[in-house]
């Protein structure tokens, strides 16, 4: 193994707060927690080894900045730190760890940017704690709505408000944390794939084209609660054995919508609620949480419409009354296609074979890209899995990743010539 494989194995373990990444239980850093905290001081830590600037922001987000020129743009790469419930050690950190690896071979290679290069390591970008993704990366693109969340809570009855200042940080100024459009020149993530497309392709690097933003539907649907025992068959306002067809339903639309198009749909019925849930009451009140996802936005609609459409059919048929609402509806995101070219041009140069691929799972740099050009690489895990104490990426990969992000930083920073000599630009 490498000098530089050594370093990113014990990074590894270092942003984890881990003597070891078989963890059985996996791995538990929720948004805004100590543990969150612990794996952030961990960065600084090494991003102070690096001889990096290391900032924290007002919502949390830690900068380690290798400061060339304070006049000079700022290319910035990143990810976050904190998981899922039990989740594994790779998701996010993956990022952050080769956003700085890129900088120690760097700085190795004895390498001197023209440009400023920054690692973010974002705070809060899993769902798991509050339901909402991405709070940290929100607040730098000024994407954060401060009153819709503020009275969100946890499991355990914490607001989005409490939590963050209980992180030693103040609500009232989180919107500070916003970056002008000319404080950045672009921005690259790179991410574990949370799939097998890479692998199944024998590819080696997944290059992403755009994020398939999802529309979320709950249907509900309303019949009537009654005794299970005493109730006829044909007597029945039955909430769940309506609306349950619909699950099949789902499943084969978005098959069917697949087999005309290139760009894949998949459509989930992921959440269920029965009321009143008790084994000898009929149930009354069903409610169904659908997801849908496609970078091609017609075809989400298509399947929404369908849906709808569907729900209206057993209403009549069933004699119960069905509610369809959108909870969200966000358009695709496509990310930077020069940035995609110069990945592909690089990691040709290194020798990985790149697949241009879709992400289906949506990341900081969905929220990065409305505001710079940006641009996403996925490394291989293993068998798909993540979100899970088995998932795992190999020091190999993660070494191939930290390559390709020093190659691209090295062009992005290094390069005089025509119209990336910024210092000649126009203003």
């Amino acid at each position: 193994m490498s000098e530089d494989s050594h370093w990113l194995e014990e990074k590894l373990l270092q942003l984890n707060q881990a003597d070891t990444m078989d963890q059985p239980r996996g791995f538990t850093r929720l948004s805004y927690s100590p543990e969150e905290s612990r794996s952030h001081e961990a960065f600084q830590q090494i991003a102070n080894e690096l001889d990096l600037q290391v900032t924290s922001d007002k919502a949390g987000n830690q900068w380690a900045v290798w400061k060339v020129d304070s006049l000079a743009p700022t290319v910035a790469v990143g990810s976050h730190l904190d998981t899922v419930n039990a989740g594994g050690g790779y998701d996010g950190v993956a990022g952050v760890l080769c956003g700085l690896g890129a900088i120690k071979q760097m700085k190795h290679q004895s390498f001197t940017p023209k440009k400023n290069i920054a690692v973010i390591c974002f705070a809060s970008e899993e769902s798991a704690r509050f339901g909402v993704s991405t709070i940290g990366s929100k607040a730098v693109t000024g994407l954060l709505d401060k009153q819709e969340l503020e009275n969100v809570t946890d499991g355990d009855g914490v607001t989005i408000k409490q939590a963050i200042e209980e992180f030693g940080l103040d609500w009232e100024t989180i919107e500070q944390a916003e970056k002008a459009p000319d404080e950045l020149e672009s921005f690259l993530e790179l991410h574990i794939e949370q799939g097998v497309q890479i692998e199944h392709n024998g590819a080696e690097i997944g290059i992403v084209r755009g994020v398939a933003c999802p529309i979320r539907l709950k249907v509900t649907a309303i019949g009537m609660s009654n005794h299970t025992g005493t109730t006829p068959m044909d007597n029945r306002k039955d909430a769940f054995a309506a609306i349950a067809p619909l699950v099949n339903f789902v499943e084969q639309e978005a098959n069917k919508i697949n087999t005309r198009q290139e760009v894949p749909l998949v459509a989930t019925v992921s959440t269920v609620q029965l009321k009143p849930n008790a084994m000898n009451v009929i149930p009354g009140e069903v409610e169904l949480g659908i997801d849908i996802r496609s970078v091609d936005d017609s075809s989400k609609y298509e399947l929404a419409d369908l849906i709808k459409s569907y729900c209206s059919q057993v209403e009549t048929k069933r004699q119960i009354t069905i509610k369809v609402e959108t909870l969200v509806n966000n358009d695709s995101i496509f990310l930077a296609p020069q940035i995609q070219e110069k990945l592909q041009k690089v990691s040709k140069r290194l020798g990985y074979k790149a697949l241009l691929m879709d992400s289906g799972a949506g990341h900081d740099v969905m929220n990065m890209a409305v505001r710079w050009p940006s641009g996403l690489i996925f490394i291989p895990c293993k068998e798909g899995i993540s979100h899970h104490p088995k998932e795992y990426a190999s020091i190999a990969d993660l070494q191939k990743g930290s390559n390709i992000m020093a190659a691209y930083l090295q062009e992005e920073t290094g390069d005089d010539d025509e119209d990336k000599n910024w210092s000649n630009q126009s203003c």
